[in-house]
């Protein structure tokens, strides 16, 4: 219907500028303009004016003020740099170093420990470090060299003996010999036909010799863990007395320091003297 009454309106739109001729002279420029310009629904359209014209509509934006303009940023603004200069007062309160001084020391305590297990008993991993004759083959008669057992034997514990494998016929003689000559007072034992290729070792029963000196060397690598704990501390207090001396850090802080230092060097201390007192009782009670 629409369509209808706008053709009926154009057709009629001639007929009545030629009834008022001085209607169309009267009419504002700026009016006949936008008569052409208006997309009036009741006027006929051309085909190529029924093409839908996309408006370019500015971006709404926040209004601009003096709150807006100062966080503001721009591409010459220079980079914000917010990492923490140490200064001689942290360096003061600084214990990293002397901290992994401690844990390292505590590390080796530890292994040393490991090492005196079952209060003196034979540990198999000495098999491992012993050194086996052995000849190359196609060199000359006198020729020889040595290796560890761990590089041409497997060391297999088992209970209250240790299995020594290995791959060639050749190094059984050579590893039997070895072990003999050690000082632990092993006797191995030749291979069987079910395994032609395993040393079986019995592991000899600690006794109160071998408690003894398990003891003495727990009481010796307790001393060298308090003996690294005391060199860790005596460098950091030399660090704290060079800042005191060159006024670096205020009195009040440089006490601090030390306190803190203190207290550090005796958590070390104190897991050190449990640590050996928690082996100690193991190797007694066997």
């Amino acid at each position: 219907m629409s369509r209808r009454i706008a053709t009926s309106w154009g057709s009629q739109l001639p007929q009545l500028l030629r009834l008022h001729p001085g209607t169309a002279s009267r009419l504002p420029a700026a009016s006949a303009t936008s008569y052409h310009l208006v997309a009036n629904p009741w006027l006929p359209c051309s085909p190529s004016s029924q093409r839908r014209l996309l408006s370019a509509s500015p971006a709404l934006r926040k209004k601009s003020g003096k709150s807006n303009l100062s966080n503001a940023r721009s591409d010459s603004s220079p980079p914000v740099n917010n990492a923490h200069m140490a200064t001689p007062t942290d360096d003061a309160f600084d214990l990293s170093t002397m901290e992994s001084s401690i844990l390292r020391a505590m590390e080796r305590l530890t292994h040393d420990l490991s090492e005196l297990r079952a209060g003196g008993r034979f540990n198999p991993a000495h098999l491992e470090k012993l050194k086996v004759t052995l000849k190359p083959s196609g060199s000359a008669l006198d020729a020889k060299e040595k290796y560890p057992l761990g590089d041409i034997a497997l060391v297999i514990p088992k209970g209250r003996v240790v299995h020594v494998a290995t791959g060639d016929e050749e190094y059984i003689k050579p590893l039997m010999t070895a072990i003999q000559a050690s000082p632990y007072s092993l006797a191995p034992q030749p291979p069987t036909l079910d395994a032609p290729l395993t040393i079986t070792v019995p592991i000899p029963p600690p006794t109160g010799e071998s408690r003894k000196k398990a003891l003495e060397s727990a009481k010796t690598a307790e001393t060298t863990a308090l003996q690294a704990i005391q060199n860790a501390r005596a460098t950091h207090q030399k660090k704290l007395r060079a800042l005191d001396v060159d006024k670096k850090v205020r009195p009040d802080d440089v006490k601090k320091a030390k306190n803190l230092m203190d207290e550090t060097a005796k958590k070390g201390q104190d897991e050190v003297k449990k640590i050996v007192a928690g082996a100690r009782t193991v190797f007694e009670s066997l």
